[in-house]
């Protein structure tokens, strides 16, 4: 089975302020935080998405870190 053509993976272009309005709408971020996700992993909408998602998430372990932290 052949891959998806790159061309139809939508891609974020960071210079237009309205995908960036866009995208941070859609992924329910701010610019700032769209703008670090595509420096991070690149343009692709999906890997940005899956970048931000992962960023909110935390583990149990990660709450009791900052709870540890706060102490």
């Amino acid at each position: 089975m052949a891959h998806p053509s790159d061309s139809t993976t939508p891609r974020i272009d960071k210079n237009d302020s309205g995908q960036v309005a866009h995208w941070a709408r859609e992924f329910d971020v701010t610019d700032e935080q769209l703008a670090h996700a595509i420096a991070e992993v690149g343009d692709k909408a999906a890997d940005v998405e899956l970048y931000l998602k992962g960023s909110r998430s935390s583990t149990n372990a990660d709450t009791a870190d900052d709870a540890a932290k706060a102490n």
